[in-house]
Formats: structure tokens, sequence, C-alpha cells
């Protein structure tokens, strides 16, 4: 296809990243049930990092709890995660499309923005894929846009190892009657507060009315929806170094906190590991966010915004504490996390970053 040679964002997406890595590792486990998570130990309370499309066919997903995994493929080989080895290999993909001459924007592990000016994006998916091939032996999913959006909801439609198109021009074609969730950076409780204005299609999310959209979202983020459901976004790839927005740290317990002193403690042990992981950075941190799961497996959080931010210890393990206080101490929990967001080194007002994860 040649319609002159303009810019184009291409998204590269590794596919079942992490469970072909270990399928190279390993290839005794080709074509059989994968499951990576935690430790490896489906007895243990952890989730899936990812499960090969063996494990999918039987009904394993990222996310899912590994004992309801096991239950779904009892047969599947379980592995424990190995984040050397995925960084190791996700240094030489981002290294094979650097080759391409394109500019690359890392994204994470698995996927990475491409943006060029050619007369033929189809072309250059291919070489993407053929680089990535003949550097690794793994096997990715090109999304193509006019824009970032479309690019990346372009590659779901591409998987595996395909190539698909996602314009202004077709957007409406591809999208209009998909449900809002298909969009990139719309959530299942985002999807519902829209289902609950009659908004339950992308078409419908773009004849919206603004004004309803800004009442039930703000002015920042209503706007941004009513754009989204048209499939605009940026469309410059930027390949300066990502900056982190914040820190996190989370973990499962093998044995629930039943008391209000237990979940204290733990969330300062959490609170201080974040602090020295965004010391680290020299950034202040302006929201502290807690996750908190309760027994068998219900997840909430809560956040609050510093009064000013801060770089003293104290003060963020006194905001995570304070949150720890607001979660229901009649309940047992599972899992605790808690984030810290950072001041972003060339803007001093956080909340006029982008919605979007990274520098969309």
């Amino acid at each position: 296809m040649n319609d002159g040679a303009r810019p184009w964002v291409l998204h590269v997406d590794l596919d079942q990243f992490i469970a072909a890595v270990e399928v190279l590792r390993h290839p005794e486990l080709a074509g059989l049930p994968l499951v990576v998570g935690g430790r490896g130990d489906p007895t243990e309370r952890a989730v899936v990092a990812t499960a090969s499309y063996e494990a999918r066919e039987l009904g394993v997903g990222s996310g899912m709890p590994m004992k309801i995994a096991v239950r779904k493929a009892p047969d599947a080989v379980f592995l424990p995660v190995d984040a050397p080895a995925y960084e190791a290999a996700s240094e030489q993909v981002m290294a094979a499309l650097r080759d391409l001459g394109a500019v690359v924007e890392v994204l994470g592990w698995d996927e990475a923005f491409l943006g060029a000016v050619t007369d033929d994006p189809e072309a250059l998916a291919r070489r993407a894929q053929e680089a990535v091939l003949g550097s690794t032996a793994l096997h990715c999913s090109v999304g193509i846009g006019d824009n970032k959006v479309r690019a990346k909801i372009a590659t779901g439609f591409g998987k595996p190892r395909g190539v698909f198109r996602l314009t202004e021009d077709s957007w409406f074609e591809v999208m209009g009657e998909r449900p809002t969730r298909d969009l990139w950076g719309v959530g299942a409780k985002v999807s519902k507060r829209l289902a609950a204005h009659g908004i339950t299609t992308v078409a419908q999310l773009a004849a919206a009315d603004t004004g309803e959209l800004v009442a039930e979202f703000g002015p920042r983020m209503g706007r941004w929806y009513g754009e989204l459901g048209h499939g605009v976004g940026p469309a410059v790839v930027d390949d300066s170094p990502w900056v982190a927005r914040g820190h996190s740290r989370e973990t499962t317990y093998q044995h629930n906190l039943t008391t209000p002193e237990e979940v204290e403690a733990a969330v300062r042990e959490l609170a201080t590991q974040v602090f020295e992981d965004t010391a680290r950075e020299g950034r202040p941190v302006f929201r502290v966010t807690l996750k908190v799961r309760y027994a068998p497996f219900v997840t909430k959080a809560i956040g609050h915004k510093l009064p000013a931010p801060t770089g003293e210890r104290d003060l963020v393990v006194a905001a995570a504490v304070a949150l720890a206080d607001r979660i229901d101490h009649d309940r047992e929990v599972r899992l605790l996390g808690v984030r810290a967001e950072m001041v972003m080194p060339e803007e001093g007002d956080p909340a006029e970053r982008t919605p979007v994860r990274g520098r969309l």
C-alpha cells in the first residue's frame, strides 16, 4: 500500500512475552500450557504474571490467583517469575527495533512505539517483526496508526504475529460498535460509570455531551474521554528515557492479616520501602495510595494528595498509615500495596500530566 510518505506511529507488542521467553529457555515446554507467576508454586498466594496461549485456552489469564489457575489447568507447567531474564530479552528486542532507524519509545519489557515517516508502514511493520524474530526468536504483533491511541488499539486486532492498521478514516468502522472497555485507558470502573449514562459503545462515547462527561469525570478527564471516543491522541513518538511517575511495593500474605496492628505494621514496612525507592530518584512525593485486597479477592484502593510535595520519610509513611486507618478492619486482608507518586522533573504540577501511563 502506497499513500505517499507521511508520519506513522507503530505499536510493537511481543506475543505472550514472558511465556515465550520461558519456552526459549526450556524448549521442551513448547506447546504445553504454561503459567508464570510468583515463585511458581500454585499452592501459594500469588497471581499469574502471564499464561501461554495453551493455558489461556483453558481459562487462565494474567492477574488470576494461582490457586484458581491450577484448578483451571491442573496439568499446566508452573514457573516462577524471573525478572532479570525478561529484562535481558527486552533489551535485545529494543536494540533490534532501534536498528531499523525509527524513533523508539519504550513502554515496558514487551512493547514500544515506533515513529517514522514512510509511504509503506506495513512494510516497516514486517521489518520490525523480522528484526525482532531474527535477534531474539520472539514473535510480535504490530499496530499501525496515525497516532498512539489508534496504533496501540490496532495491535490487538493483529495478535498474534499480525499487522493491523487503524486510522481516523477507519476508526468508527472498526471501533464504533465495540464496548468502551476496548479503549486504551478505559477500565472496568470507568466503563461502568459511562454505562450509567447510557454510554456503552465507542460511537456513543464519541457522540456524548462534553458537559455530561465533565460533570461525571471532571474537566480534564471528561474532555479526554470524549476525545478518546474519536480515537484522538498524541502522535509524537519520544525516545527520551522514560521517567517513572512513582514507585510501588506490594505483598501478598500467605496468611491473612486479621488485626489493625498487623495491617499498620505491614503498611509501615511497605511505605518505608517505597520511600527509599523515591529517595533514590531525588524527587518529592505528592500523593500516596494504599491498595488493599480483602479475603477472598476483593480489591480496593484509596489515595491522598499531600498538602505539599515532600522528601521526608516520616511524612510519607504517616500518610500511608493514615490511609490504613480508613480500611475495613472487620475484614481479613490478604494483600497490601503502597504507591508514592512523585513530582515530574519537567513539571511542577503533576495534575497536568497526560492521564494515560507513560508519555501517550
